[in-house]
């Protein structure tokens, strides 16, 4: 594996807090399209922290792109270079290398939140994942993204656009290339940290559901809720739904 990289980060509320949380990212996105987490946290009195991952974004571009490569990036970010994090809040991608990095490094973190994290991607959701990168790729127009989600906020779709622009697609490719293994649920078992799962509605379209979600489950220090009527992101879909389970999972 690659040396770990420095990430650039973004902030939302009082840096002087003494409740810290960092925001990790899904594939072909960036750290400001978790915007809606840092909103949240701000008025609830935390300081949050978004990074972009390695390829995406202002993040350093780099050969490496496999799940074990992000989560030792996002290992390395720390509140202030030093201490724990209160809460770390991982979606999709984000959510596995957070995983891994929770799971290697039990005191990176106290609390840790999956957002319909990619904990196994097997050929159906990889397809699905590469068919929507594609998309996204060949036509990068907010008339495109409000099609297609013409219930998100205005800034999601912006956001998404911008996300789109100043990812890498060569490092996108890649992330599904050098990942046809892409299966974390080993780490997940080795979680002892508190965490839950915010799960996408399977009616609509999920990630983490099935036997993957249930071997997952079966590890005590996990929990999960379900958006219902959120597809893979439920933050851009229901994000008010969203914000309470986090705050009951914060409180």
């Amino acid at each position: 594996m690659s040396a770990p990289l420095t990430l650039p980060r973004m902030h939302w509320g009082d840096p002087a807090s003494a409740r810290r949380a960092l925001l990790v990212h899904g594939l072909g996105s960036s750290g400001a399209l978790m915007w809606r987490f840092g909103v949240a946290l701000a008025d609830a009195g935390w300081h949050a922290t978004a990074v972009d991952l390695r390829g995406h974004g202002d993040a350093p571009r780099a050969l490496d792109y496999s799940v074990a490569a992000y989560a030792a990036d996002v290992a390395g970010v720390l509140p202030d270079n030093s201490g724990a994090w209160d809460a770390v809040i991982g979606h999709s991608l984000g959510g596995a290398a957070s995983t891994v990095a929770a799971a290697d490094h039990p005191d990176w973190t106290r609390k840790l939140v999956l957002v319909d994290p990619a904990i196994v991607v097997d050929g159906h959701d990889a397809g699905i994942i590469r068919r929507s990168q594609e998309r996204a790729f060949a036509d990068n127009r907010i008339e495109t993204v409000r099609e297609e989600h013409p219930h998100w906020h205005p800034q999601d779709l912006e956001l998404k656009v911008d996300g789109v622009a100043r990812a890498s697609r060569w490092a996108v490719e890649q992330t599904s290339a050098q990942n046809t293994t892409w299966d974390v649920r080993e780490a997940a078992s080795r979680l002892r940290v508190p965490t839950h799962v915010i799960g996408a509605d399977p009616a609509v379209y999920s990630l983490f559901t099935g036997a993957n979600a249930d071997a997952v489950l079966r590890n005590p220090a996990v929990t999960m809720s379900i958006v219902p009527g959120a597809g893979h992101s439920p933050h851009r879909d229901k994000p008010e739904r969203t914000m309470r389970l986090l705050a009951e999972v914060l409180s």
